[in-house]
């Protein structure tokens, strides 16, 4: 037999494989919309279909494709109408139907953004899946208030860290991660003021060591918060601030090099709640 002009006579054609669509998880920063990468924008121009989170600004969808359909998968605490699992299953079922898929997340999806989740469900069924980084928090809350994150001589090492783990997780472990020359910031950490107060203060970070609190980062209503370590939940507290925000202590090698090396941009006051903007 000839297997290299075997017939074909009497068989069914065969069926196409279905199409599969593309999965990208963009990062829309912390706020403004025009912290979007040029990359973030072209994607966000070829999508069928766009999930977004409650925290991307709105003006961040102007660069949307007209014709893609926009859906609101935000979660709040005690009010997930859209679970992860849900979200999971609606961006591949939407990419298994051959659709161009946008996860559009506030910060970096790779941080703090629930990211390994979507990848692996992706994954799992065979779709095609990118990331598109966004500037996080983080950078953002440092540019805004001219203060390095890392500073020759004074800090060397940064440590991005959550406030609130899941229910089965433990609590960062704030004794291996406050050491001398290291920048510490804080998600989601809001809710949890009197736990990290104490919990630094028990590993041997002065009361008095400065903190910034900074909200709403690249927002309209963006303000920050020059505190204390002993003051941090009284003085949140007094001044209204809420989430979202990140909780920055810098460690400097030598004490007193925070102060000594703390930077300011022209027209804010440390010390006091300021519109940052």
């Amino acid at each position: 037999m000839n297997f290299l002009h075997r017939t074909t006579e009497g068989t069914a054609p065969a069926e196409p494989l279905p199409r599969r669509g593309l999965i990208s998880l963009v990062g829309a920063g912390p706020g403004a919309a025009d912290l979007l990468t040029l990359r973030a924008v072209r994607c966000l121009g070829q999508a069928d279909i766009i999930y977004y989170d409650r925290l991307v600004d709105p003006a961040a969808l102007r660069h949307a494709n007209p014709a893609a359909q926009q859906v609101f998968v935000g979660k709040e605490v005690g009010a997930h109408s859209w679970p992860q699992a849900r979200i999971d299953a609606a961006i591949v079922a939407a990419a298994l139907g051959g659709q161009r898929v946008v996860r559009l997340k506030s910060g970096d999806p790779m941080i703090f953004g629930r990211a390994a989740e979507e990848i692996a469900a992706a994954r799992a069924h065979g779709i095609a899946v990118e990331v598109i980084p966004g500037i996080t928090a983080a950078a953002a809350a440092a540019a805004q208030l001219c203060q390095p994150l890392t500073e020759r001589g004074v800090t060397d090492r940064l440590v991005l860290a959550t406030g609130t783990c899941s229910t089965a997780d433990e609590a960062p472990d704030l004794a291996e991660i406050a050491r001398p020359g290291a920048t510490l910031v804080f998600y989601m950490a809001m809710k949890q003021l009197d736990a990290l107060s104490n919990g630094l203060m028990a590993c041997g970070v002065a009361a008095g060591q400065a903190v910034t609190v900074a909200a709403h980062v690249e927002k309209a209503q963006a303000c920050h918060l020059e505190t204390t370590v002993a003051r941090l939940v009284a003085d949140c507290q007094a001044a209204a601030v809420a989430n979202p925000a990140v909780i920055i202590l810098r460690l400097p090698k030598m004490a007193g090099g925070c102060d000594q090396n703390r930077h300011e941009c022209v027209g804010q006051g440390a010390g006091m709640l300021a519109d940052s903007r």
